[in-house]
């Protein structure tokens, strides 16, 4: 009798100092690097949005935070690492609606689900996607484009992730003009092939073509977004162009795997609302074609969940096969 009484003591006292160091854990976090990871190589779009943002949160966390870029299978690379990381705070997933939204619909059995197995922190960016062609190409418009591929007819584009393939298969949807998908890894291995027009176009990462339309390395067309991108004012939107309703809006937001604690959520919601406030975000956004998108980590997971359902149609449009 007694043995067990000091056994349920012990079991007592064996939980009390779990809970107390939990708590602890989190009160004290964060108390070593934390790891970001971005599914695009170093130097892509991505990479560059990230590190800006990864930079602001090692200033207001004073812990190292280290990218680790795992770039491949269009992120599901790093979405997987991410949704079987453990879950206390110290991996922590960029990625792009996209991802989240579109590859439910063009991979099978894919091994995560992007609301189940994650809990987002915020949103902290949405991007302009861009239509560029050559510097070379006598094409100004995107009724210059259009007409061209009609007239062509044997036309390829490039893409490097989920939006700029739908984004183009929508426009393609749009205007009924003919092309083929080529598949690319990054951004800067298109350039070679857009700029010699063995690609007729490209909707492009804004954050990567801000500066390669700088150099006059890309012409711009149109942008995506409903209103005209601060990084490109004088470009038109692809609405202002004629295509009435087209738009696609890709935005960026983090997240820890499910089961991470709210007090540490709750932390880095705050860090982001905080670098979402600072004047040098807006320019910073600005100069790579985004703009700050400051949604709580429950304003994210509501847009997300409204934003799936809307993926589907567009891949079935587009007579995409899921692989």
């Amino acid at each position: 009798m007694r043995s067990e009484f000091l056994k349920t003591i012990a079991t007592g006292v064996a939980g009390l100092c779990a809970l107390a160091g939990s708590a602890f854990a989190q009160a004290s976090y964060p108390d070593r690097p934390i790891h970001v990871v971005i599914g695009f190589p170093a130097g892509s779009g991505a990479d560059i949005l990230g590190r800006y943002f990864t930079n602001k949160l090692q200033e207001l966390s004073k812990q190292p935070v280290i990218v680790d870029n795992k770039p491949g299978a269009t992120s599901n690379i790093a979405v997987r690492f991410v949704s079987t990381a453990k879950p206390d705070g110290y991996t922590v997933l960029f990625i792009a609606n996209s991802n989240m939204a579109g590859s439910r619909f063009l991979f099978k059995d894919l091994p995560f689900d992007t609301v189940k197995d994650f809990t987002p922190i915020a949103s902290f960016a949405q991007i302009a996607f861009i239509m560029v062609v050559s510097p070379k190409s006598p094409l100004n418009t995107v009724s210059d484009v259009v007409a061209h591929l009609k007239k062509k007819g044997d036309n390829i584009y490039g893409y490097t992730n989920q939006t700029a393939l739908l984004s183009t298969e929508l426009f393609k949807q749009v205007t009924g003009a003919p092309a083929k998908p080529v598949a690319y890894k990054t951004a800067p291995d298109t350039m070679k092939d857009i700029t010699d027009q063995t690609l007729d176009f490209m909707i492009m990462d804004g954050t990567f073509a801000a500066g390669q339309v700088r150099q006059n390395n890309l012409k711009p067309i149109a942008v995506t977004t409903k209103v005209r991108s601060p990084t490109f004012p004088t470009v038109p939107t692809m609405q202002e162009a004629g295509l009435k309703d087209y738009e696609f809006a890709p935005w960026w937001a983090a997240y820890l795997p499910v089961g991470a604690p709210e007090p540490v959520r709750a932390k880095l919601e705050g860090w982001f609302q905080e670098i979402s406030k600072m004047p040098e975000t807006a320019k910073f956004l600005e100069n790579v074609g985004a703009i700050v998108n400051a949604d709580t980590g429950a304003q994210a997971d509501a847009r997300l969940k409204a934003e799936i359902p809307k993926w589907g149609p567009i891949v079935q449009a587009a007579g995409i096969v899921p692989e």
